[in-house]
């Protein structure tokens, strides 16, 4: 018969590498996003959103977002990305309030995800390249609840 403790010593022997693994965040650096660099737009009926990224220089990006509705400042948030830990991190200010960081959990040629299971909401913020040109931001809750995405158009200089 096993002792307790045996149990326990397999269980951390086979299930502590399982959860290293699981918690393991890829590797980027801020060059892997330059794709978001310039001035995006998307307008819904009477309201725009603009984004402006900041080409990528000393590990950093960073942007300012604003949205109009009905001709006035609805939103405004200052943002940025960070090389950090090997990694990067999406910290979003929405209207001036303090810093929230969001993990890289995610990341290829045409896409980055961003988590915080902390935060109230969003928990994920996610950017698509898409073929066409257009760049999609969507955010959403715990398993997706509330989701909801722009999709922009780069502003032409």
């Amino acid at each position: 018969m096993r002792t307790p403790t045996c149990a326990v010593l397999t269980t951390l022997l086979v299930v502590g590498p399982v959860t290293r693994a699981q918690t393991s965040r890829p590797r980027a650096t801020i060059a892997d996003v330059a794709w978001m660099a310039g001035t995006w737009i998307t307008t819904e009926a009477t309201r725009t959103v603009e984004e402006h990224w900041t080409p990528p220089a000393g590990g950093a990006m960073l942007a300012v977002s604003r949205t109009i509705a009905g001709g006035r400042l609805a939103e405004f948030e200052f943002l940025r990305m960070v090389e950090r830990d090997g990694g990067l991190v999406y910290v979003a200010q929405p209207n001036g309030r303090p810093p929230t960081d969001f993990a890289m959990t995610r990341i290829d040629a045409a896409s980055v995800t961003f988590e915080n299971p902390e935060h109230d909401f969003p928990k994920t913020i996610r950017y698509e390249k898409r073929t066409d040109g257009a760049l999609v931001a969507s955010i959403a809750g715990r398993r997706g609840e509330r989701a909801r995405s722009w999709t922009f158009t780069r502003k032409k200089d």
